[in-house]
């Protein structure tokens, strides 16, 4: 009698701790969608745009971004081909993307790339990962 009392409550207590977790998956936070900055950028002087290169990639890092594109070779294959160099930085979410180009130390160098360069700038959210 008493060995079924102990597996009846130990299946009991199984049975709420298996519901307490799925209930935790069930109210999980969904997975963050990331944010991304795409320029098309178009050098006008060379010379001049290497110290928004050397200021900028490690104000990228410390904002948490990273480059997933920086120039490179480009095949267009539908409409017209890029003016310039494509750029693409990931960022945790769109908000941490706009944080980081809103941000006082970007805009202090941002003359660096406007006077040397033509851009298009965009700031995208991505999708949401799947399940």
């Amino acid at each position: 009698m008493r060995r079924a009392l102990v597996k009846g409550l130990c299946g009991a207590l199984l049975a709420c701790a298996l519901a307490a977790c799925a209930t935790q998956d069930a109210v999980a936070p969904p997975p963050a969608v990331k944010g991304y900055i795409i320029a098309e950028i178009s050098v006008t002087d060379p010379a001049g745009y290497e110290a928004y290169k050397a200021a900028v990639a490690p104000m990228v890092a410390r904002f948490g971004g990273r480059y997933l594109v920086r120039g490179g070779q480009v095949t267009p294959k539908e409409g017209a081909a890029p003016s310039g160099r494509v750029v693409v930085l990931e960022f945790e979410s769109y908000a941490a993307a706009q944080t980081f180009f809103d941000s006082s130390a970007y805009q202090a160098i941002m003359h660096l790339r406007t006077h040397n360069a033509t851009s298009r700038l965009f700031i995208v959210e991505g999708i949401a990962p799947a399940p």
